[in-house]
């Protein structure tokens, strides 16, 4: 077709990520159809089905990217010197709490996506995304502590494994949040959101080996910066 432009691959594969980014914020992930993708990237339909079978195959590369992204922010951490892996384990969860506030615009925009009922099983799809580009880190820093003999764990991968499969097990207490939002029942959500996230950061420190409230896993009120959510109406 006239008018398309020959560009090395990753640069087109990226444009159309980039498109699709700017239209799932601006329109709405289901509002958004493949054509306004491709008009927007510059893409002819056969570019467009080179890199991606469907829309949502391209939404699941598109978090697969911003997880490589933060892991890039992320990595510096473990080559600090002075920290010992329950330091650098810290140190790694309080840049991640940063992170998803700084991101909170982005990260609520995905979570109405993939929330809603319908799309359990894309949620699943994207959450298995982001834990293949977060495994390793989780590795390294777990394999370290059973070196120092700080964690008390057999298998540091498969440790690792059970850690980030933990946070599937958040989704109801996300989802609740994320409908109780712009109710009077907004703030309990997010309370209880912070709740089951404390819960979970004391099992990791469990699986660890580790006394409780060793690992800060999150703070009270993260929930409602990262959904953005307004306080609560009176009834």
């Amino acid at each position: 077709m006239a008018g398309w432009v020959k560009k090395p691959p990753d640069v087109r594969r990226n444009e159309l990520l980039d498109s699709a980014q700017d239209l799932f914020f601006s329109k709405g992930y289901e509002a958004t159809t493949v054509a306004d993708i491709m008009e927007q990237a510059g893409v002819s339909k056969g570019g467009f089905y080179h890199h991606f079978t469907s829309k949502d195959d391209l939404l699941e590369a598109l978090v697969e990217r911003m997880a490589a992204r933060a892991l890039a922010r992320l990595q510096p951490i473990l080559e600090e010197k002075g920290l010992d892996a329950v330091a650098c384990m810290n140190a790694v969860l309080s840049r991640s709490r940063q992170l998803k506030a700084e991101d909170a615009p982005v990260i609520r925009a995905t979570f109405d996506i993939v929330f809603r009922p319908e799309n359990v099983a894309l949620y699943h799809r994207l959450n298995r995304a982001v834990n293949r580009v977060m495994m390793p880190l989780f590795v390294d820093i777990i394999t370290r502590g059973k070196m120092e003999g700080r964690f008390r764990i057999d298998d540091p991968t498969t440790t690792a494994e059970i850690i980030v499969q933990l946070g599937a097990s958040t989704y109801n207490a996300v989802a609740r949040a994320i409908e109780a939002i712009g109710t009077p029942q907004a703030d309990e959500a997010a309370a209880a959101l912070d709740e089951r996230l404390r819960q979970h950061g004391l099992a990791i420190d469990r699986i660890l080996g580790l006394p409780d409230g060793t690992l800060v896993y999150s703070e009270p009120g993260f929930a409602k910066a990262v959904l953005n959510v307004p306080a609560g109406r009176k009834r």
